[in-house]
């Protein structure tokens, strides 16, 4: 598989390209965004490790340019780490967030995850070829596609596994931990605003108005829950 580390500090850049490689990963480097751009143009990049603070073009701003054509998984590894800038990654698309100073044991067992997790979206389920139907939604699993009133959603891995998951089990409420620790398949390493992003984009999709919500409902002080009068329906 094909990597992209885009890190302006050379130090860094050859440890983490040294390390991938040893694990049998292809590594493409870039020191700046401009030329992490153009190499996402010339080779197919299966995930994206990005510093934030790059000259030229800096670590939000590519990914803004990758996400708009791309949903390949993006790790941020930054020495920023104040609650904004991750949120402001997590709004943006971005996959995980790694601080700086890091292992790369801890690095490594990121990228493996991602990695894990895009294939297994990306990849049909061919023994499970039901459709998961509640109101006007509908869920294929055997393609991984969601649709409103026939028309297909377009989502990204998170945000189908965390419809699946609240239209496999509707009427039931998810604290954010719980959703967390099912959708992302690991520790709850972050704070209530990665859930509540991720909500909020999966409303913006499928909602008629995000503002005032039809299926995903908020339970103030325990979490979310998938509620619509209507049948929900496996066949």
């Amino acid at each position: 598989m094909n990597i992209l580390v885009a890190e302006d500090e050379i130090d860094i850049r050859n440890l983490i390209k040294i390390t991938l490689e040893d694990e049998g990963y292809s590594v493409i480097t870039a020191c700046d965004g401009i030329e992490a751009l153009k190499k996402l143009k010339e080779t197919p990049v299966d995930l994206a490790i990005l510093d934030i603070m790059m000259p030229r073009l800096d670590g939000f701003n590519l990914l803004r340019k990758i996400r708009e054509n791309s949903t390949i998984p993006v790790i941020f590894l930054t020495a920023r780490t104040d609650d904004l800038d991750k949120v402001l990654g997590l709004e943006l698309g971005a996959d995980d967030y790694i601080a700086k100073p890091f292992s790369m044991s801890e690095l490594i067992a990121r990228v493996r995850a991602q990695l894990r997790r895009n294939n297994e979206y990306m990849l049909p389920k061919q023994e499970n070829k039901t459709l998961l139907q509640y109101g006007d939604l509908t869920i294929d699993k055997e393609s991984c596609c969601a649709y409103k009133n026939n028309e297909q959603i377009e989502l990204n891995a998170k945000e189908y596994k965390l419809l699946l998951h609240l239209m496999e089990n509707p009427e039931r409420v998810f604290t954010k931990k719980q959703l967390y620790n099912a959708v992302w398949d690991d520790d709850y390493y972050y704070d209530d605003n990665t859930i509540m992003v991720h909500i909020s984009h999966l409303r913006n999709k499928i909602e008629t108005d995000s503002q005032n919500p039809e299926y995903i409902k908020t339970i103030r002080g325990l979490g979310y829950k998938l509620h619509k009068t209507g049948g929900y329906n496996e066949k």
